[in-house]
């Protein structure tokens, strides 16, 4: 008797095993597999990825976003010029001296590929072209080299950023922006102690309703512009027409204090009033020696605009340095400030965190407050150097640093989303789960408004209203445009992941 059970358990467990041998893999399972089976192939990593919905681009600059061709373009278009000795685009007359017409450019094929270099980094990585400058001067040098070209084509470039962000499937961009009104408060706080956040305060008050107004209506033009060049309005819109769009006000930290606090106080009353700007942050290069030598300041001025404005959210640039950029004293706290003293709720690009003053406890601490990373593998390679094994990413996601793949500039650096996704493959050794996971927190830690869609981690237990689907999950997203997105990228990730492949 107990040699016949034990057969017929015998024979019950192998039919269970070969049941579950049998038993399809789940569409995630088989998606992850597929990733793992071309891991090591960038040319098929690039088809697989390009489709894979990838959620919000968190750190995306304005103007940055926007490839060389387009600003020769449209400098063609408005009758700009070509300034032969600093290869940049200038305001006409174009027959003076060293100045060609924009226009008609492209049948000079020299000049034209010399300036495409200018106006990006083109070949900078694959060493195409002998590198005259570094990386971080050849990279910061564009804006100056493309600015003229902005002027005018501010709905062109926001319709541009948009189609790019649909092609490579991000459904979010929070866009690093600025407002040209921010020129006229900084000549009111010219002659104002720029340590004396109360006295700046209050020469800027009485005019930052009227800035702040006309900022307003210049992004509403844009955005009527934005929506009309990409048909939005018509029975067949442009893909971009379904990407959203929010702002971070970007204030620049390498021009006099005073006038960064003025930028920094439009950023603040700005994201207060108008909800498409949904944070502030802080930009231009970390390493010039004003950003160097303001930087604690620059970080007690936000620590008091946030005071007033406490609900205004701040994704911050601190730690774009590394060993041998600047001295080793100054690698040494720029992340800690953002968060301990400004109160940074995300950190961009973050890769000096290894050089940091206790920096195991810093990472304790950004886990513990669930600081995400914003991070930028092409722009860190080309400016920094920092790739592969040097990079942090391995670091922070250890500690449990929430972190996110983001393109920076991607017009400037030749790259895009897709590019920054095979990247996170091929040199950082991720797999499918981990690439989700990122995607789910590309809108977890956004500053869209709103509760999000998961209690705590994202992808983890739903919010109650939503652990079943009903009216009441319903109206629950409709109260909230967070956990409206993340609902869609849920979606989105599930027509993904059953695609035959």
């Amino acid at each position: 008797m107990r040699l016949a059970a034990l057969i017929i358990a015998l024979l019950l467990a192998s039919g269970a095993a070969s049941a579950r041998e049998a038993r399809p893999l789940s569409d995630e399972a088989r998606t992850a597999a597929r990733l793992d089976a071309i891991a090591d192939s960038p040319p098929r990593l690039r088809v697989f990825l390009q489709t894979m919905p990838k959620g919000g681009d968190l750190h995306n600059h304005g103007g940055g976003s926007i490839y060389a061709e387009d600003w020769l373009r449209w400098a063609a278009a408005g009758g700009l010029c070509i300034a032969t000795d600093t290869a940049s685009i200038v305001p006409p007359p174009c027959d003076t001296p060293n100045r060609v017409p924009a226009a008609g450019l492209e049948q000079n094929y020299p000049l034209y590929s010399r300036m495409l270099d200018a106006l990006s980094t083109r070949g900078f990585e694959t060493g195409v072209n002998a590198p005259t400058l570094s990386g971080y001067d050849r990279f910061f040098a564009t804006f100056d080299a493309f600015g003229t070209a902005s002027s005018g084509n501010e709905a062109k470039e926001l319709a541009l950023t948009r189609e790019q962000a649909a092609a490579d499937r991000v459904s979010y961009v929070e866009l690093g922006s600025g407002a040209r009104q921010a020129r006229a408060l900084v000549a009111a706080v010219k002659d104002v102690d720029p340590t004396d956040f109360a006295a700046l305060s209050a020469k800027l008050a009485p005019l930052l309703p009227d800035a702040v107004a006309r900022a307003r209506a210049d992004y509403d033009r844009f955005e009527a512009e934005s929506a009309r060049i990409d048909a939005c309005d018509t029975a067949r819109p442009k893909p971009a027409c379904a990407v959203e769009m929010r702002y971070l006000y970007t204030a620049i930290r390498t021009i006099p204090p005073a006038q960064t606090f003025a930028q920094l106080a439009l950023g603040f009353a700005l994201a207060e009033a108008d909800p498409r700007f949904v944070g502030v942050n802080i930009a231009a290069p970390e390493h010039d020696p004003i950003a160097v030598r303001d930087y604690t300041l620059h970080m007690r001025m936000i620590a008091f605009l946030k005071a007033r404005h406490p609900k205004v959210a701040l994704s911050l640039h601190a730690g774009e340095l590394t060993l041998g950029l600047v001295p080793p004293r100054d690698l040494a706290f720029h992340i800690r400030e953002a968060v301990e003293v400004a109160g940074a709720r995300r950190i961009g690009h973050g890769i000096d965190i290894s050089y940091e003053d206790d920096a195991a406890g810093l990472l304790s601490e950004m886990a513990a407050k669930q600081v995400d990373v914003e991070i930028n593998l092409t722009s860190n390679a080309v400016i920094l150097g920092v790739k592969g094994k040097a990079h942090p990413l391995s670091l922070y996601r250890e500690a449990g640093v929430p972190v996110t793949l983001s393109t920076d500039d991607e017009g400037v650096s030749r790259s895009d989303m897709t590019n920054e996704y095979v990247r996170a493959v091929v040199e950082q050794g991720l797999r499918y789960a981990d690439l989700k996971q990122i995607v789910r927190d590309s809108i977890h830690y956004s500053f869209l408004p709103g509760a999000s869609l998961w209690r705590a981690r994202a992808g983890g237990v739903k919010a109650a209203a939503c652990v079943t689907q009903g009216p009441a999950c319903e109206a629950f997203l409709t109260a909230n445009p967070k956990a409206a997105k993340e609902a869609q990228v849920e979606r989105d990730l599930a027509v993904f992941e059953a695609a035959k492949r």
